[in-house]
């Protein structure tokens, strides 16, 4: 039996891929995971390294570039709409690659999480007669699969189906496919994540993360209060995800604003494959809102402070429904950028073990653990037919 996952771009779409990947494995080690993804993909090695993907082969994409809040002001943005023209050109390419691709490697199924590649291989997958499964993990359809989904097999979706545009018959509330990694935290396991991450015991951990490519603006404003953080408790140690084309220019920012003492206890790191770790060492979290990082940290019970980016429509209404249910705090970047406030709500939470514990096991009710393994059951079953 062979499988072809898809979806890239983003964290938060390659590794729900691999969790499902995992889970076939799992089911199967004979199954047969064959991962395309987009070329040029600055993430690209992450699938190509991972053990359960027997094979990876990538397409060119497109991208159609829309921001949300500009509205009518971006169609007379000169260069977007000539990237979107060229882009229209990647498509058409990628398509004609996909289908070549797919008649070859014939799979029984195609799963896709989204990102732009997923649409010429997905329409592959229909030119050559291979049903194909889409996976939502916002509230929000992506644009990607919105395209594709009149000739989807089933849409599994992340929360209850009536929140989605798509025929009720044809949908499946699943939740968000993540790795087997992320799971509950308790005092012991912390003390383990943080021998094995050399952390010290007795220090209280600021983890931040703005996913796989990281997030420019997240990464200034916590920047900004970090030296505040490490005057105030002089056992923090904050662990600042940057990502991977912003890692050395946070670096030398952290060395030019902090003193020597201060800059030793915070660790920059581009992208790693131990997020988990990290995040089960953490007291507390500062995060986008995407919905494959709440979906880990609701997973590990985690206290969370998030700061969704306003151009990603879907990462804000994320926040915003977990804010109002208790589960996170959260905050726009322009009250982020104000002076003091990240850090208050920082310290109220170092502060407070019980208010980090409460937050945690509130957002951890959302949780729902066995979505990989679900959606493997499906893809199997949808290959047999």
């Amino acid at each position: 039996m062979k499988v072809v996952v898809t979806g890239g771009g983003s964290g938060g779409h390659i590794m729900p891929v691999l969790a499902v990947a995992a889970a076939l494995k799992a089911k199967d080690p004979k199954i047969m995971v064959i991962y395309i993804g987009q070329k040029g993909d600055k993430l690209a090695d992450i699938p190509a390294q991972d053990s359960n993907i027997d094979a990876v082969f990538t397409v060119r994409a497109g991208k159609y570039r829309r921001y949300h809040g500009l509205g009518w002001r971006q169609i007379l943005d000169i260069k977007t709409l000539l990237l979107n023209i060229r882009d229209l050109g990647f498509i058409a390419m990628g398509l004609v690659q996909s289908w070549l691709l797919i008649r070859r490697i014939r799979p029984e199924v195609i799963f896709t999480r989204g990102g732009f590649v997923s649409v010429p291989v997905a329409l592959a997958g229909k030119l050559n007669h291979v049903p194909y499964i889409t996976h939502d993990s916002d509230s929000t359809p992506s644009l990607a699969n919105r395209l594709i989904a009149r000739w989807a097999s089933l849409h599994a979706v992340a929360l209850p189906e009536e929140v989605y545009p798509y025929p009720r018959a044809k949908t499946l509330t699943v939740g968000v496919p993540i790795s087997q990694q992320y799971r509950p935290v308790d005092a012991a396991a912390k003390r383990s994540f943080r021998a094995e991450l050399k952390l010290p015991e007795k220090a209280q951990v600021l983890l931040v993360t703005g996913g796989g490519n990281g997030a420019h603006n997240l990464n200034m404003v916590v920047l900004a209060t970090a030296a505040t953080l490490l005057k105030r408790y002089p056992e923090l140690i904050i662990v600042h995800v940057a990502g991977r084309a912003l890692e050395d220019s946070l670096s030398d920012s952290y060395d030019q604003v902090l003193r020597p003492q201060f800059r030793d206890r915070v660790q920059v790191i581009g992208f790693t494959s131990e997020l988990h770790a990290y995040s089960a060492a953490a007291d507390v979290v500062i995060a986008r809102g995407g919905a494959t990082n709440l979906a880990e940290f609701a997973a590990q019970n985690k206290a969370c402070i998030i700061v969704p980016s306003p151009q990603l429509i879907w990462n804000v209404k994320n926040a915003e429904t977990l804010a109002r249910e208790g589960a996170i705090l959260e905050l726009s970047e322009a009250q982020a950028d104000q002076e003091g406030r990240l850090g208050k709500l920082v310290a109220d939470l170092l502060d407070d073990p019980k208010k980090r514990a409460a937050m945690g096991d509130r957002l951890h009710s959302f949780a729902r653990t066995d979505a990989a393994e679900r959606l493997a059951d499906i893809l199997i079953e949808q290959a047999g037919q």
